[in-house]
């Protein structure tokens, strides 16, 4: 049985990002330029969380944590400058800034799992690094209570849940190691899209976001031929350059 659903794990980590942008071109398609087309939107809410399990397992595999996190939020600054100059009064912030949170929340994480798993690592410092995590999660909370966040606290903590069982490099007993495994990292990150569907301002609009989570179950753990690594940086920006290019020229010259 369990030989068998391993042959069935065909995408790897090149398929799910493709898919993922090709999702939320579709989304993006439908918000920008066919507003009436709502199932066009809800083709693009599967888009979610193929990106949100991408970014777990970029924490998980990165070997340049702050080049990682850095080149995430900067990347998010800057969407985030321009879409101030463009609407100054529809402020939000936007998915990049989501996942750049996610991102410092699962390197924190991870520092405390190596201090509660390392040999020798005092307590102090133990107390310290989970105080620093829940300090991050609680910040977290607060920024989206009061601030519009892409996605919400619950869209912040999809990675994050993705990485609960994240044993990578980590010394952890083996009980720990054996449910670092792709069925419980998934179904943890499952259990954060109901908490997002359920806090949702739009629940069923964002029901359809659980069709991708078969998909990723068909995820093989291999990162694919192709380099890929800033293929996500650097369409996110380029696709919505391009889309609201289109809508300039249609407003002033249709």
């Amino acid at each position: 049985m369990i030989s068998t659903l391993r042959k069935l794990r065909i995408l790897n980590g090149n398929a799910l990002k493709i898919l993922a942008a090709a999702l939320m071109l579709i989304d993006h398609l439908g918000l920008m330029l066919f507003p009436d087309e709502l199932w066009l939107r809800f083709i693009g809410r599967l888009s979610m969380p193929l990106f949100a399990f991408m970014i777990s397992e970029g924490c998980r595999y990165t070997k340049n944590k702050y080049k990682h996190f850095f080149l995430l939020f900067g990347l998010g600054v800057i969407c985030q400058t321009v879409y101030i100059i463009f609407d100054p009064k529809n402020f939000y912030l936007g998915i990049l800034i989501t996942f750049s949170i996610s991102v410092l929340i699962i390197y924190a994480m991870q520092y405390a799992k190596k201090c509660f798993f390392e040999q020798g690592v005092k307590t102090e410092k133990k107390v310290l690094s989970v105080c620093l995590l829940a300090l991050l999660i609680a910040g977290a909370f607060a920024l989206c209570k009061f601030v519009l966040v892409d996605y919400g606290f619950w869209g912040v903590m999809m990675p994050v849940f993705a990485s609960i069982f994240d044993f990578h490099r980590i010394p952890a007993p083996d009980k720990l190691q054996k449910a670092d495994c792709l069925p419980v990292r998934v179904s943890c990150m499952l259990l954060a899209e109901v908490f997002l569907i359920i806090t949702y301002y739009l629940p069923v609009f964002q029901l359809p976001a659980l069709l991708a989570f078969p998909l990723l179950f068909l995820y093989n753990g291999e990162k694919g031929k192709a380099n890929l690594k800033y293929f996500f940086y650097l369409f996110y920006p380029i696709h919505l350059a391009v889309l609201q290019g289109i809508v300039f020229l249609l407003y002033y010259f249709v």
